[in-house]
């Protein structure tokens, strides 16, 4: 067992009441120009922060300008190429990425509570998010051994692996069309990174009331 470093930071903003943390759970969801981190870069960014009942308390969108010398990935430009709205919304109003970072970072920080990162999927959002954070804002996503200090607590929740287990599905069931759209709130899947962003949270939000209702 690796015991946690000493030098891992544990944010002043990370609230309290009576005695107990108050999660946030941030519902982040990204586009990017091709498959890697690091190779390729992040176009949109856009998140949704809600409470431990799902309750929907604020949003964020971004969109990102390329990272200089971060060429696309021609695969994921075929792809885009059949999404053109998707496409074309990631155009609009772009940011530097160290700009569009730190508000994001200032966006988290000012939710008033203990953020905790959610996806779907978690390995693929939070991959991306993970290395912006740590190129243009010093900081990690997610608790690890001998990180520095991080902007979410634990290891980020997967959407995705929550359902399994709230649903009871096979593994090689679950899909997104294997919810009822109500679930999903009626937010189309259209890669336009709010409205996803937007649908995943009512999902969590969703998941988290039957769980509560079920600790009842």
């Amino acid at each position: 067992m690796i015991a946690p470093s000493s030098h891992t930071a544990i944010p002043a903003l990370w609230c309290f009441a009576g005695g107990a943390r108050v999660l946030i759970h941030v519902v982040t969801d990204i586009e990017t120009d091709g498959p890697d981190p690091g190779i390729h870069s992040m176009i949109s960014l856009a998140a949704v922060a809600c409470d431990e009942t799902g309750a929907r308390l604020s949003h964020l969108a971004l969109n990102l300008e390329p990272i200089p010398g971060h060429a696309a990935d021609p695969g994921t430009m075929a792809w885009w190429a059949t999404e053109p709205e998707a496409w074309a919304a990631t155009l609009s109003n772009r940011l530097p990425p160290a700009e569009a970072i730190a508000r994001y970072v200032a966006w988290v920080r000012g939710l008033g509570g203990t953020p905790v990162f959610a996806a779907y999927p978690l390995i693929f959002d939070g991959a991306w998010v993970d290395w912006y954070l740590r190129r243009y804002a010093s900081l990690r996503l997610l608790t690890a051994p001998r990180s520095t200090e991080t902007l979410f607590l634990g290891g980020g929740l997967d959407i995705a692996s929550f359902a399994l287990g709230r649903t009871r599905l096979d593994y090689d069931s679950l899909t997104r069309k294997s919810f009822p759209d109500t679930w999903l709130g009626g937010y189309p899947h259209s890669h336009i990174a709010l409205d996803d962003a937007e649908g995943y949270a009512h999902l969590l939000g969703t998941l988290l009331r039957d769980a509560g209702e079920g600790r009842r």
